[in-house]
């Protein structure tokens, strides 16, 4: 396991990482990537998601030991920006849009249809591994709520039949 890098009164000293999952090791070699350089830390996320699929927690203290920083400065980046998942996910993210435009217009039912039909809480991902969804709190689609986003395709005007009709699609598709 890494080592959390000690400070001493001449500044940061590295010390040696060690890695002893797969995922510790992908975390590493991003790391080396991008010449284990702290200003590339959102890079290096990036980059463990997409191959990863997400950012497991078992690599923060590797990231931090090669980046030469603090367990909770990663944390603390990793937790601020959303777009990154600490979990694994579904095959697709479905974004469901909570904030006041969306509420004036039905999207708690919306919210609580996706749950049952999914039967999934918000947050959670299909058994399957197919679908995830995630509440977002504007997806800029405001004059055509509720709006719901699929990875990059927005859906405006989405209520339960239509919302039904998204995840068949996506069903579908994990099928084929």
């Amino acid at each position: 396991m890494a080592k959390n890098v000690t400070r001493s009164p001449k500044g940061p000293r590295k010390q040696e990482v060690k890695a002893s999952t797969p995922a510790q090791v992908a975390a590493l070699s991003i790391c080396a990537r991008h010449g284990n350089k702290p200003d590339e830390l959102l890079e290096i996320f990036h980059e463990m998601q997409h191959e990863l699929g997400y950012v497991p927690e078992d690599t923060l203290p590797v990231i931090a030991t090669a980046l030469n920083r603090s367990r909770a400065e990663i944390y603390g980046v990793l937790t601020f920006y959303h777009e990154f998942h600490r979990h694994p996910v579904g095959k697709h993210i479905v974004k469901i849009c909570r904030a006041e435009a969306c509420q004036s217009m039905g999207t708690e039912e919306l919210c609580r249809h996706a749950e049952a039909r999914l039967n999934i809480p918000l947050g959670g991902t299909t058994a399957d591994g197919t679908v995830t969804i995630e509440q977002v709190f504007c997806l800029g689609n405001c004059a055509l709520s509720p709006a719901v986003m699929v990875g990059e395709k927005l859906y405006g005007r989405v209520d339960p039949e239509r919302f039904d009709e998204i995840i068949a699609g996506l069903e579908k598709e994990a099928a084929e």
